[in-house]
């Protein structure tokens, strides 16, 4: 991050208890550190957001260092109006979808480029598969499949269920992440939570 001083009488008033307000204070008047203790405490939350969105961990990786940049960059634009983890995972959805639309223009996404699964990533292994490597076979099959169900779906879909299914976010926070009503967020969820059974039908 570069070292750009962001004053903090640009903000405006707050308007809800944020339990991040003093490092974003500080971060906004060029505090480097406190802005990496958000960094810290956000990053793997927002990685595994952001790879359930894509199944791929370079891109993964890759956009999680441009969300915090983004981020650092905005600081002055956040209002208050929303906590400061409901506006990042705001900031991350867009850009993730973006991401998402400006690769399926490039080419249609094949399955065989996806990655296997969570399980293969070291942030998230199941270490109780070493202690049962068929429970871990088993797990890795339905996981794979899953990240393969997940890629066909819209990319609306995809995320709604991201945010609600795998972060367990409720569904108004959803909808203020997504700049959509509560009722959007649960058609949303309905459809594609329809789409994921009769995908994986012979794995329920």
């Amino acid at each position: 991050m570069s070292s750009i001083a962001i004053s903090s009488s640009m903000s405006a008033p707050r308007t809800i208890d944020d339990p991040d307000q003093n490092l974003i204070d500080r971060a906004r008047d060029g505090d480097l550190a406190a802005f990496d203790d958000l960094v810290r405490k956000y990053s793997q939350r927002l990685y595994s957001h952001v790879y359930h969105m894509t199944s791929n961990r370079e891109d993964a990786y890759d956009l999680l260092q441009d969300i915090f940049a983004k981020a650092y960059r905005s600081l002055r634009k956040f209002q208050g109006k929303s906590t400061f983890y409901t506006w990042i995972y705001s900031i991350a959805t867009n850009m993730t979808i973006n991401h998402l639309k400006k690769k399926k223009r490039k080419a249609a996404m094949s399955l065989d480029d996806i990655d296997n699964g969570i399980a293969n990533d070291v942030v998230f292994t199941d270490t109780s598969a070493t202690a049962n490597p068929r429970r871990g076979t088993t797990i890795k099959e339905i996981q794979k499949k899953l990240n393969e169900a997940m890629q066909l779906l819209s990319e609306d879909h995809r995320t709604v269920v991201a945010l609600f299914d795998i972060e367990g976010l409720p569904h108004a926070e959803i909808a203020q992440i997504l700049n959509i009503s509560p009722g959007t967020v649960r058609s949303r969820l309905h459809y594609a939570h329809k789409h994921l059974q009769s995908l994986l039908a012979d794995y329920l």
